[in-house]
């Protein structure tokens, strides 16, 4: 264990808040090093746990933990929105920890899409170059889970906005995607308080350290990044079309179309070779790349339609990259958690395409009036609300044409249904 976090550690009263998969595996580093030291441990759900040093608040007022500890180990999935934080608490997460402790080199991808196929493409190209890296993050891998077999690789982290949040450290190396609407039920100050959590990326950056951004977007203007003091390295689609090396890896992979895998693969691309990997590295990471699970994925085709998953796509600008990359598409799937988005543009954008939209609640229902408000003038073939994932799938062989694509990209979270959005595909 780095004697560092040993010391920052110290004699804290450590709380845990949350208990579901990251909640668990900093239970388990904690009591793997202090395997007597008293814990607090809270979470809204109840517990079950066996440990005779450990003190469970559960149920409504497993907030009070706020007020019984020194150092609060947060899990990225708990908000503290609106919530008053006593005096003297200090919050950390999972992430805070690992970029401010972990003995090795590392880098880190945000966005609001793209992030996923970002870093794994980034982990690939790296090893394919015989450099050690590991995927951690938020691609389900709690990152502590590797700190103590870490040292000499290069961990390669994908970082959501929630887990960026409390970190006071940023990876040697960090890639910014894009920026969209997102989250905006978890921060105060919506918009602002999202990229703010994503700004920490970069904003605790040494000199000698590297940022990586998306130049296609006025990104320094969307959020405040005049701390980030490392080598700001831009990176888009004409850049990249301008660079033999970014151009020739263009087409390498099935899996990889559309503009938004393009950029994908130069922020990938452009990062890997900052961290040594070699060009041939890069170029048989592509060829060997096989796809992200629920992201264009084609899953069946039924009744003559190819049934196209993206159910990972929370974003509606990530739904227009999709339907443009495919280029079939006939019957849309959408709908799901309310989370503040402004739907408008989004309703104005796909009135403006020739689809059969199928709408789950709830966003999906908000969609479909802000659609039907359209009028005559809309491109739209048929809105079809519905209430069930059985009714959206029959509703979608009714209407889509043979040889065409029924996609499901939401557009939203499916936590008002689904505890996990893998089960969104009818997957678990």
């Amino acid at each position: 264990m780095s004697a560092a976090i040993f010391e920052f550690l110290g004699e804290k009263r450590i709380a845990l808040l949350g208990y579901e998969r990251e909640g668990r595996s900093s239970y388990a580093f904690l009591r793997k090093h202090f395997p007597g030291r008293p814990l607090l441990i809270a979470d809204q759900a109840q517990i079950e746990l066996d440990d005779p040093h450990a003190s469970l608040l559960c149920g409504e007022n497993y907030l009070d933990v706020l007020r019984q500890c020194d150092l609060l180990l947060k899990s990225p999935g708990v908000s503290l929105r609106g919530i008053p934080l006593p005096p003297g608490l200090e919050i950390t997460c999972q992430t805070d920890l690992f970029l401010r402790f972990a003995p090795c080199v590392k880098a880190g991808v945000t966005g609001s899409k793209g992030k996923t196929t970002t870093s794994t493409l980034l982990r690939a190209m790296l090893r394919a170059s015989g450099l050690p890296a590991r995927l951690m993050g938020n691609v389900g891998v709690p990152v502590l889970d590797s700190f103590d077999e870490i040292a000499g690789q290069i961990a390669v982290i994908e970082l959501s906005s929630h887990q960026l949040e409390f970190t006071r450290a940023s990876p040697h190396v960090a890639v910014w995607t894009n920026l969209y609407e997102e989250h905006l039920d978890h921060y105060a100050g919506g918009f602002a308080g999202y990229a703010a959590a994503k700004a920490h990326i970069c904003q605790h950056q040494a000199p000698e350290d590297i940022f990586i951004f998306n130049a296609d977007q006025p990104l320094f203007e969307l959020a405040d990044l005049r701390a980030c003091r490392a080598e700001r390295v831009p990176v888009g689609l004409g850049a990249g079309e301008a660079d033999p090396f970014l151009r020739s890896l263009e087409g390498l992979s099935p899996h990889l179309r559309g503009d938004h895998n393009r950029h994908n693969i130069y922020f990938a691309a452009t990062a890997a070779l900052r961290l040594g990997a070699a060009q041939e590295g890069i170029r048989r990471a592509l060829e060997d790349f096989r796809g992200i699970p629920h992201r264009m994925c084609t899953v069946s085709g039924a009744g003559g339609i190819r049934w196209v998953d993206d159910c990972i796509t929370t974003i509606p600008q990530g739904v227009l990259y999709t339907i443009d990359a495919l280029g079939d598409v006939d019957t849309l799937i959408l709908g799901g958690l309310d989370r503040g988005l402004d739907y408008r543009d989004f309703a104005r954008a796909l009135a403006e395409r020739p689809l059969n939209i199928i709408c789950m609640p709830k966003t999906g229902h908000n969609i479909a009036g802000l659609l039907k408000a359209q009028g005559s003038g809309a491109a739209a073939k048929n809105i079809i609300p519905v209430q069930t994932m059985e009714e959206a799938v029959a509703a979608a062989f009714a209407c889509t044409a043979t040889k065409k694509t029924c996609l499901l990209s939401p557009a939203a979270a499916s936590y008002n249904a689904y505890k996990i959005s893998k089960k969104r595909d009818g997957t678990s």
